[in-house]
């Protein structure tokens, strides 16, 4: 059994070495592709996460300032209740400690940025959900705030999506679309350098075949080989998501407190969650091209 796999190994990497060119360039473009596709679920995840805060129907939120005296939010607590039913259908407060558990789990992957904040540092919020939710009703009602004692400013939500939907999710949207068309072409190019290595090799595969060799037997170097473009692509793309996410988070820290609650953010988790989706991604494309090619141009 063990001289079999040292065979087989043999095999796949003398395939490999013979057409070290095609090979490389297939890699190249499984993980340009992947990159893409990768970089689209990241910037769909960020978005996700950036409108988080206006689910529920808030139509604007009211940042008081870090050092707002408690009497300042009695007071806008004083007027939101007074409106409820009327005008504000619901509100909802966001205190310090809230707000700092809402940070630590967004930049839970940046501890050098998490270092330079704290409790202290964070704006207390009201998150408003007004009855008409007409643009113009909401940000006439939300004016009437800004000039309030405490506050430091009223953040809308048509503001927030269109700032961030309308650029991230045309970008998502394109990269997704690139990288799709890029794993069809990186697929096509297992195939060929399958399909020539195969056909450089068709005088062994005779003799093999002559000797007794199962068919799965010479099969499975070929299959092996594409299996191992696929990952090596998929591995050479997790680099380029770091980036894109770093990218994406230190773009953002560069601005206050506020802005860095509204841009891009994606967590360990959903990263762990997008890598491993595409080191998948890849190894299932590059099986299925294999399979394809061994099945086309392997006639055993």
């Amino acid at each position: 059994m063990i001289q079999k796999i040292r065979f087989l190994l043999a095999e796949t990497g003398q395939n490999i070495w013979r057409n070290l060119a095609l090979t490389l360039a297939s890699i190249i473009v499984v993980g340009v592709s992947l990159s893409l596709f990768g970089s689209s679920q990241l910037v769909a995840r960020g978005v996700d996460n950036a409108t988080r805060r206006w689910e529920g129907g808030i139509e604007f939120v009211v940042f008081m300032r870090a050092d707002a005296e408690q009497s300042q939010l009695d007071a806008i607590e004083a007027v939101l209740d007074e409106s409820t039913g009327n005008e504000i259908d619901s509100w909802v407060f966001v205190d310090k400690a809230q707000t700092f558990d809402e940070f630590k789990e967004y930049f839970a992957g940046d501890q050098e940025l998490l270092d330079t904040i704290s409790v202290d540092t964070m704006p207390p919020s009201f998150r408003i959900r007004p009855t008409d939710p007409n643009a113009g009703a909401v940000e006439a009602l939300g004016s009437t705030f800004e000039a309030k004692p405490g506050v430091r400013t009223v953040v809308f939500a048509t503001e927030v999506i269109r700032e961030i939907q309308s650029n991230a999710e045309k970008i998502s949207r394109a990269t997704l679309w690139a990288g799709v068309t890029l794993l069809f072409a990186s697929t096509i190019m297992i195939l060929t350098t399958l399909s020539i290595a195969i056909a450089s090799r068709r005088n062994e595969i005779e003799i093999m075949k002559l000797v007794g060799a199962s068919n799965w037997f010479i099969r499975i170097p070929f299959m092996i080989e594409g299996m191992i473009q696929g990952v090596i692509g998929a591995l050479i793309a997790l680099p380029g998501l770091a980036i894109v996410r770093t990218y994406l988070i230190e773009d953002f820290s560069k601005s206050d407190v506020l802005r860095l609650l509204e841009g891009f953010r994606v967590t360990d988790a959903e990263f762990l969650f997008i890598s491993l989706g595409v080191l998948g991604i890849g190894t299932l494309v590059a099986t299925i091209g294999s399979i394809f090619a061994v099945s086309r141009y392997l006639d055993v």
